[in-house]
Parts: C-alpha cells; sequence; structure tokens
C-alpha cells in the first residue's frame, strides 16, 4: 500500500504527516514548522503515537496508551488506480477523518477495511473514538513526510462539546483549500452523494460587470447552427439562461481528471434555444454564481455535434425554436472560455432576449394535470421529511439523496406531494424546515389512476431549482399565482396552527398498487421476492439512511399492540441496550420476544380517549361505506378537527381557507374525523369500549418458535422513526435531526434538547408482527405503524386486518348504541381480533426497511397480499 509523500507544495497530495527527528525535539514538527506541546499543560498523544512509529522497525504500531480522541471532520474523496493496479476496480471512495487528542488536530487517512464504519454512519463527527492500531503510508517518489493511517477504531458515544480551538500538529492541514491527504483529487466530495458541491473550491464571487460591445461580434444561436461546421473561430454569443442542472459528477479511478464535473445549462437569444455544457474545473469556478435568468457573453467557446439520447428541456417560449443538433462547450482549456455576465440594466430591448416563462400551478389545478407534465410551485412546508438516499445502480457506492415534502397554497384542502431530489444546492436542501415559503421549478407530475389507491405526486427533473429566501426580485414574483399565494398568506391568522406542522420520521410513500401483479410490474428489481433467508443480508447491507421496499411470503403468526406511551421509551432503552451490537443480532429484541403479555391494568391510562389529541372528537355509529380507516399514506380527504390549543381558530377558518394544519393532517392521514360536525369538549367523551388483549399468537407459533434455526428481531420503534410536531423555536436542532450526518462537526448551541423530548406526531402506537417462513424455519418481527384517516371513497369496505394492510390502514368498527370515538386500545383489539382470521393464511408482505445509522434500522410493514389479490 503506498501513500502520498513529500516536501510542502502547491498541489492536492502534500498535506501529509511530518515524521520527527529522532535526533530532533520529540514535540518539533520538521518542514518549517515547530509547536511544542509541553507549554500546553499535557503532551498530545498523537505526538506520542508518532513517535512510536518513528521508533518502530515496522510501517505499524499498537500504541502503547489507547486515549480517546475525538472526531472533527469525516471527508470522501475518490482514488485514482494505483500503478500497480492492472485491472480496474469499481470506484473506491477514500475517507480523511479529522481527529483532536485536546492538544493537537491531526487528518488521518482511514484504511478502506474500515470504510464500512462511514457507511453505516458508526464513525462520525462528534463522537469519541479509541484508535487501537496505526501504521504510514509512504510514497517512495518523495522524501520527508507520511500519512497516519488509523487501521482499528473502537468508536464510542457521542460527546455534549469539543473544542475546535486546538490546532493542527501539521500546518499543512491548515491550508486552503482543502486538499485530501492521497491521490491527485483536489478536492473533497460531498460525504453522502456526489451531486451537492462540497468544501472551498467552489466559488460564489462572480459579479455582473459592463462590457463594452464596441469591438465585440456576436452571432445568433440560429446563423450559428448552420454554419459552425465550416467555421474554425465563433463569434461571441448573447444568451440568457432559462434552466440550469444539477451537478454530474463523472469521475472513475481509471481518469486522471482532477475536478471532473459537468453542468448543463439552457440558453437562449432571440433565435432559438441551445444547451451549453460546462466541463471540469469551470464548474467549481462558476456552478454556484451562474443562476436562471442571468444573461452572459461566451468568448471562446467550441461547438460540437450534440449527444442524440439527451432529452433537453422544453422551452420556456414555444415559439423559441429548439436548437437540437449542436452543443456548445465551456472548458478551462482547449480553448479557454471566457464567460462575462452582463448586468440587467446594461440588457438592451433591442437584443430581444427571451423572458423567463414560468408554468406555476396550483395545487386544485394538479387533479387535471396529465402524466410528466412540468411545472412550478409556490407555497408554505407543512410537512419536511427526514433526508434518504437510494442506490443509482446495484453494488456500486453511488446514491441519490431526496426527502418528501408537502407543500400548501391555499387553494386545495390537499397539499403537494414532491418528491424532492438533491439539486446541487445543499445550502437549501438541508436546511428546510415548516412554515418556509418554498419554490420549486421544473417537477414533474406522476401519476396513476388505474392503481387503488391513485397515485399523484411531484418530482424533481434534472433542471429543478429550490428557493427558500430571497424571493424579493425573484423572475417569478410577477406571476399571478405567485401573487394569490402571497396574498393568502398574508391573509391568514392562525399562527398556533401553523405551529402544528411536522417533521422527519418514517414516510411509507409512494403506496404500493391493490394486487401484486400490479406491484410486480411497478419495481425494477432483479428478484420480485426476497426469500426470508435473505432478508438479513438485505438489512445489514444498507448503508446509512439507505431506503429500500422489498417483498417476503410468510405467515402472520404473532401480533402484539405497543400503545404510543411506552413506544418512545421501548425505543429508547432499545437504542442503548443495541449501540454495541449488529441490529440483527440484538439481544435486546430477543428478550423482548421473549416477554408475557403485559397487563392491561398497567397501560389503562391508554384506554382514555383523552389521552391522546389525535382521539378528541365524537363518534357516531357510521354505516361500512362510512367506517374511518388508519392510514399510512396521504390519501385522505379533509375534515376540520379542532385540537384543544387551537379550536378558536379552527372554527373561525373559512371552509374555502383550510389552516396549514389541517392540510398537513389531511395529507398524511393524522386527523381524526367521524363527522363533519366540531366534536364536543373532552368531558362529553365517553369510555372506550370494552378492552380486548393487546396480543395474539397462533397455534402454529407456538409449534414451531422453539424449532426456529433464526429469528430475525427488527420490530423496535426508535425516536428517529416517528414524526415529530415542529416547533419554531427549535427548528435548527430538529432540521439537524433529520438532516444527513455532517462531514465537519458542528458545536451546538447551548445545551441541545432530545429529539424524545418532542410531541409525537402519532398518537396511536404501533404493532410488532410475527412473520413465519413457509418452510417454518426462520421468523421474522416487524413493525407496524397504522395512523387514523377519514373516508377514502377509492378503497373498498375494510373488515378484516388482512383488507386494512392491503391499504395499510384499519379503522374502528361500529358500536351498538355507541356514539363515542374509541381509545386507541380497543381500536388495536379490533386489529388483533381480525389477525385471528389470518391464521395459517400465506401472505406477501411489503416491508420498508432503512438504516437509520449507528446500528439501528426500521422495518416496517407497509402492506400485505393474500392468495387472493396475488394475481
Amino acid at each position: 500500500m503506498s501513500g502520498e509523500l513529500g516536501q510542502p507544495q502547491a498541489g492536492p497530495s502534500h498535506a501529509g504527516l511530518d515524521f520527527p527527528n529522532p535526533d530532533r525535539n520529540r514535540a518539533g514538527v520538521p518542514g518549517g514548522v515547530i509547536r511544542r506541546a509541553g507549554s500546553q499543560g499535557r503532551r498530545s498523544w498523537i505526538q506520542k503515537v508518532l513517535e512510536q512509529i518513528t521508533d518502530s522497525p515496522l510501517q505499524w504500531v499498537t500504541p502503547s496508551e489507547v486515549v480517546p480522541v475525538a472526531v472533527l471532520a469525516v471527508q470522501r474523496y475518490l482514488l485514482e488506480d494505483e500503478p500497480r493496479d492492472t485491472i480496474p476496480k469499481p470506484p473506491l471512495y477514500c475517507y480523511d477523518v479529522t481527529i483532536s487528542d485536546g492538544v493537537y488536530q491531526e487528518k488521518c487517512y482511514l484504511d478502506p477495511s474500515l470504510n464500512f464504519l462511514v457507511y453505516k454512519n458508526i464513525l462520525k463527527v462528534g463522537i469519541e473514538m479509541k484508535i487501537s492500531r496505526v501504521s504510514c503510508l509512504y510514497n517512495e517518489k518523495r522524501l520527508g513526510q507520511g500519512i497516519l493511517c488509523i487501521d482499528n477504531v473502537h468508536c464510542g458515544e457521542a460527546l455534549d462539546a469539543i473544542s475546535l480551538e486546538t490546532p493542527f500538529r501539521n500546518s499543512a492541514h491548515e491550508e486552503v483549500p482543502e486538499r485530501p491527504l492521497r491521490g491527485g483529487k483536489s478536492h473533497y466530495l460531498a460525504l453522502w452523494n456526489n451531486e451537492d458541491p462540497y468544501g472551498d473550491i467552489w466559488l460564489t464571487n462572480k459579479q455582473p460587470e459592463e462590457h463594452n460591445f464596441n469591438n465585440t461580434k456576436i452571432i445568433s444561436l440560429s446563423h450559428l447552427e448552420m454554419t459552425w461546421a465550416n467555421r474554425r473561430n465563433f463569434p461571441a454569443l448573447l444568451v440568457r439562461i432559462l434552466h440550469k442542472s444539477k451537478l454530474r459528477y463523472y469521475g472513475k479511478p481509471d481518469k486522471k481528471m482532477i475536478e471532473p464535473y459537468q453542468t448543463f445549462l439552457e440558453v437562449a437569444d432571440s433565435s432559438g434555444t441551445v444547451s451549453v455544457i460546462m466541463w471540469n474545473a469551470l464548474c467549481p469556478e462558476w456552478y454556484k454564481s451562474l443562476r436562471v435568468g442571468l444573461v452572459l457573453l461566451l468568448q471562446d467557446y467550441s461547438v460540437k455535434k450534440s449527444y442524440p439520447f439527451r432529452m433537453q428541456p422544453l422551452p420556456v417560449d414555444p415559439q423559441i425554436k429548439l436548437i437540437s443538433t449542436m452543443e456548445i462547450c465551456l472548458n478551462l482549456r482547449d480553448p479557454p472560455t471566457n464567460i462575462i455576465i452582463i448586468p440587467e440594466k446594461q440588457v438592451k430591448p433591442e437584443w430581444r432576449l427571451p423572458k423567463l416563462n414560468h408554468r406555476f400551478i396550483t395545487r386544485s389545478e394538479l387533479d387535471d394535470m396529465p402524466e410528466n407534465h412540468i411545472c412550478d410551485v409556490i407555497g408554505i412546508l407543512v410537512f419536511v421529511g427526514r433526508v434518504q438516499r437510494s442506490k443509482k445502480k446495484e453494488n456500486r457506492e453511488d446514491f441519490w439523496s431526496y426527502r418528501w415534502i408537502h407543500i400548501a397554497d391555499g387553494t386545495s384542502e390537499q397539499p403537494f406531494i414532491v418528491e424532492l431530489f438533491s439539486t446541487s444546492q445543499p445550502e437549501i436542501f438541508e436546511n428546510i424546515y415548516p412554515m418556509t415559503y418554498f419554490v420549486c421549478t421544473q417537477l414533474k407530475v406522476v401519476r396513476n389512476d388505474a392503481q387503488v389507491p391513485k397515485l399523484l405526486y411531484l418530482t424533481t427533473t434534472n433542471e429543478s431549482r429550490v428557493f427558500i429566501t430571497g424571493h424579493r426580485g425573484q423572475p417569478y414574483t410577477n406571476d399571478t399565482k405567485v401573487k394569490n399565494f402571497i396574498h393568502w398568506i398574508k391573509t391568514r391568522t392562525d399562527s398556533e396552527e401553523v405551529k402544528n406542522t411536522v417533521i422527519g420520521g418514517y414516510y411509507p410513500y409512494p403506496p404500493v398498487p391493490e394486487t401484486f401483479s400490479k406491484y410486480s410490474s411497478s419495481v425494477k428489481v432483479e428478484s420480485l421476492l426476497t426469500a426470508i433467508s435473505e432478508v438479513r443480508k438485505e438489512i445489514e447491507d444498507l448503508q446509512y439512511r439507505e431506503q429500500k421496499r422489498i417483498a417476503i411470503q410468510g405467515i402472520i403468526t404473532v401480533i402484539k399492540y405497543i400503545p404510543h406511551a411506552s413506544a418512545s421509551e421501548n425505543a429508547s432503552t432499545s437504542e442503548t441496550l443495541r449501540s454495541t451490537n449488529q441490529p440483527s443480532t440484538s439481544q435486546a429484541a430477543r428478550r423482548e420476544n421473549q416477554s408475557q403479555e403485559r397487563d392491561s391494568n398497567k397501560r389503562h391510562q391508554d384506554d382514555d380517549p383523552v389521552s391522546s389529541q389525535c382521539f378528541q372528537t365524537t363518534y357516531t355509529s357510521l354505516s361500512p361505506t362510512k367506517k374511518k380507516r388508519i392510514l399510512q399514506g396521504p390519501y385522505a380527504k379533509l375534515i376540520p378537527v379542532p385540537q384543544p390549543e387551537t379550536s378558536a381558530q379552527t372554527k373561525g377558518n373559512k371552509p374555502d381557507m383550510p389552516s396549514i394544519f389541517q392540510l398537513y393532517r389531511s395529507s398524511l392521514c393524522l386527523i381524526v374525523s367521524l363527522t363533519g360536525r366540531e366534536s364536543a369538549s373532552t368531558s362529553t367523551i365517553g369510555k372506550a369500549r370494552k378492552t380486548i388483549s393487546d396480543r395474539w399468537e397462533s397455534q402454529l407459533w407456538r409449534e414451531k418458535k422453539f424449532g426456529l434455526i433464526d429469528h430475525l428481531h427488527y420490530s423496535h420503534v426508535y425516536p428517529e422513526s416517528i414524526p415529530r410536531k415542529f416547533i419554531f423555536e427549535q427548528r435548527k436542532f430538529l432540521t439537524e435531526q433529520f438532516n444527513s450526518q455532517p462531514a465537519k462537526y458542528i458545536p451546538p448551541e447551548g445545551r441541545p434538547p432530545k429529539l424524545d423530548d418532542f410531541k409525537s406526531a402519532r398518537s396511536l402506537g404501533h404493532f410488532e408482527v410475527t412473520i413465519l417462513g413457509l418452510n417454518h424455519e426462520i421468523a421474522i418481527d416487524v413493525a407496524f405503524l397504522p395512523m387514523y384517516c377519514p373516508e377514502d371513497l377509492r378503497t373498498s369496505q375494510i373488515d378484516t386486518l388482512l383488507t386494512c394492510m392491503n391499504y395499510s390502514c384499519v379503522y374502528p368498527q361500529d358500536g351498538a348504541g355507541n356514539d363515542r370515538l374509541p381509545g386507541p386500545r380497543a381500536l388495536a383489539g379490533d386489529i388483533i381480533k381480525a389477525a385471528m382470521k389470518l391464521d395459517r393464511v400465506h401472505i406477501v408482505g411489503i416491508l420498508d426497511i432503512c438504516n437509520l445509522g449507528n446500528n439501528k434500522v426500521e422495518v416496517y410493514l407497509h402492506r400485505i397480499y393474500s392468495p387472493t389479490n396475488i394475481s
């Protein structure tokens, strides 16, 4: 294994370790920088380790004293193939880890065998870490420096606070811009995806500058299209940016490109619109400074035949010609492109540059929009989901980052549901939270009216851009629909309801179709069904925040209700017990599985509807077509449900002006409403029906459970899985909790709260479901998290657990002479009674699995298919 070592010099690879000379002061650092640890009161553990390496005949050492160090940064980059590599490897991302021992900071290279600790978010910033073996890496072509390599570690708990005042032992690690320790790359990548610009090589200082056009020859795009093949030199282009794509990183180990980036600009003049490709080092220099609407003067560019398989976005003006036969290429050299941003005040009307025409739609118009329609939206965020990841290709290390959000605009009872992928705007993507005014352009409509429930949401495209601040002065502010939204927002006075928006947690969307055959045709996987014996590997192969959906066959043999009041306590306990174990071998989970049925009197308070806000409404016996459901997806119609603290505002709402809180509750199906009228006071709510046993175990399970060859325990519900009611004053903490883990340590402001301190947006609790494999050899425990929801006419009557899981929902059955809403325990009894009817029935279960990091995995039952709806 070879490293990058050498004297300090300009370039990406000199930031290594200065190994001390035994004949010199042991606290000194060769290479022109001497820092003495003695004056700081105690010796540096990092310095001691370096001395051991220097005195050791080996290239590795086990430190004589293992002292905890703090992790300050975990940074990723692509390492090229070594000269001795004859067979190209798939992309190999390496990690530099910055540690602090309280005296010095040191940037170290993480041995690739430990990369899995980063993949699983076990090795992360802010934790205490013990390093039990280190080695040094040398480059035999250079002299004087080496890289400290971490070969073996034990990752501990998060620290309350870490000082950032300690200096780097090696001054080369402080240089700007930051450089990776190894390889020829000049920069780090974002930690969790390749689309986001990361680090200090990405400039933002390009400003408009006035240009003297007297001696500048301009050519129109249409004229260039006709003549470019016969030209060697191209006159300047004067164009406006209509669209800007997200970044594409195309680095590979066998490519020596230092900054392998690419981005597309769609530009236009009065004669047409064309694609402009910006390559490599121009991207860090210009990408963050260019925005849609700017006017550019492009000189010294090149032209080539366009790539035949790329779909250009639709022009903003249908009258503008779409030029698809050529592409404009901008590069740092061959030739070196000259880009000038022209101030808007210098733009002349006679240039006839096209204006930006947005395609804003309202939520009330979305229902009539066709599949793949491109549109823009504006609204206020009422739900912001956690950041999740999905693999671009199997057996690769590249991921997409995305999150689900809900946007309300006041024109409908339903919000926009948006699948928001990273748009190379991390400063926005990582800082969105409820109650924010939100604009997103170039969204695509995804719909399927043929499936039950119907599918309708928006997803970002390659050209989508997001705006959350600085709306004043943006071109879209003059759009009529934008003005209408601003007027609607100004009329809102129910500030208390706005505060009851929701952030984070498990979000089971999109829903799966009503039959397994439709599900089969809608997914793109090599193997449709996962054998229950392969589930453990599927789960353990997940990387941090990676979410997947898999299908298994089995028999439901046990179902147990866990009330909300004890759900978070159970999760917190499980989290502590499992912190030192792999998720699939959790001793805590095994003990949980062996526990006896709990005393119902212990949870008597959970039977009282008053114990949960979500149940404080009047219950009325309804006909079968009016029975209410508990859903996991946003399929509900809005029926206002006043909350005790906001009932006054709710009663004052106009029918066509639903509150922000109602919009979220309707969309995520967290509201309970069994009639259209206002709820009675809590004093009129009666007791729930007689409590039914909250656990059922089949005879088949009693016969088989002691003879299993494996029992997988994944039924815990962790605090991170619970959507939380958003509190604006704690927006920074909540936003950080549901973002991805940062690459650099950010000191907390004061004493941060705990996630469990925030009220859950759920109130029903959850179920632990045991599914036995068809061969009766392996079983798996999973969680089922239903939520209340009003009537959904697109589904059939819900009368069994099987049917309810077909739609991820349950409903309270009619009670003779009972006009009050039952409590969650009574509803749980309905589900468990229905489960008894599934004894020995073969089902297909759809599981949502996600790695939450730090050895925590959530596995939720999204839906089941019976033999009757498999075909």
